[in-house]
């Protein structure tokens, strides 16, 4: 998220006007989102494969997330767990690009003649808006991901065999159409406006519940404790939505028709083939992913925000 992208208006001093050094820190982040793409791709990879694990009425081919770990690593080597990784880059490479940019957009014209910033519900609802177009706009590389982290899991003569993402998005364009690229892109989008929604609102509320408690103050163990909470409820609420994402863009076609009509018929079937906890599948490395990402994110923005107000609004 840029700088000025915070729930905690007010509160903390929250940095409400868009200055011209914030449009360079959302440059760094998309640089910082995609550094750290490299050391959460085998996260993203595990996640992936255990969404995928029994589909149908398949039995699971991994017990647990570390399973499913130890089996990539043992059958695939420690390159295999990197697979897909250029889909990635470009993934955050594209999302977070249009994110930061719609935001920083959005904001600007919400923002009053007199200098007056958006109240918080338009700022999270311009945050649900950005997150959604970067979606849409990323959805290719979701696709190439997807298949990409998939692949291993198949018997070799029915793998894709994509050897990067740009082969990915070639071949998925000659071979199944450009709109194929955008397969999945309404649950894609849905997951974005989710997450973000969760995250503004659950960090909002958890911060307050612990400041009310008595027992924490306005700092870094306060924000710390918030933002696990949030990631928590963040990735309990959106994984039903990214698994119906993954199982869309990875399906093939049988018989001239798609594996899932659609999103609902994904969700029908997982749950009535696979059990209604099937939904949350991977919650341990998708929230290995997002939480530490959560924390960082809100703990960063108190600190900014604390220093700005400190040291130049307070001036």
């Amino acid at each position: 998220c840029p700088r000025v992208h915070t729930p905690i208006h007010g509160g903390v001093g929250g940095v409400d006007r868009l200055r011209p050094e914030d449009v360079l820190f959302g440059h760094v982040t998309v640089v910082h989102q995609m550094g750290a793409t490299v050391f959460v791709q085998p996260l993203d990879l595990v996640k992936n494969r255990m969404q995928l694990s029994g589909q149908g009425s398949k039995a699971r081919e991994y017990k647990t997330s570390f399973h499913a770990l130890v089996s990539i690593l043992k059958n695939e080597g420690v390159g295999g767990i990197y697979t897909g990784l250029s889909a990635g880059l470009l993934r955050q490479a594209t999302y977070t690009t249009t994110r930061l940019g719609i935001y920083t957009i959005l904001f600007e014209k919400m923002t009053g003649a007199d200098g007056r910033p958006p109240n918080f519900l338009l700022k999270a609802l311009i945050g649900m808006t950005a997150g959604a177009t970067g979606a849409f706009v990323g959805t290719p590389a979701e696709v190439a991901l997807i298949r990409m982290t998939a692949d291993g899991r198949l018997p070799p003569d029915q793998r894709r065999g994509y050897t990067n993402v740009f082969n990915a998005l070639a071949r998925i364009t000659r071979e199944e159409g450009v709109a194929t690229l955008w397969r999945g892109c309404i649950p894609t989008m849905a997951r974005a406006v989710v997450v973000n929604a969760a995250q503004l609102a659950s960090y909002s509320q958890s911060k307050q519940a612990l400041l009310d408690s008595g027992y924490f103050g306005d700092d870094i163990l306060c924000h710390f404790c918030a933002s696990m909470i949030s990631g928590l409820v963040t990735t309990a609420a959106s994984m039903p939505v990214d698994i119906v994402k993954t199982r869309i863009q990875n399906m093939r076609m049988i018989d001239g028709k798609p594996e899932y009509k659609n999103g609902l018929d994904v969700l029908v079937r997982v749950v009535g083939k696979e059990g209604f906890f099937s939904l949350w599948k991977g919650f341990t490395p998708y929230y290995a992913r997002l939480g530490p990402h959560t924390v960082l994110t809100f703990i960063f923005l108190e600190q900014m925000n604390r220093l700005y107000k400190t040291y130049v609004l307070d001036r």
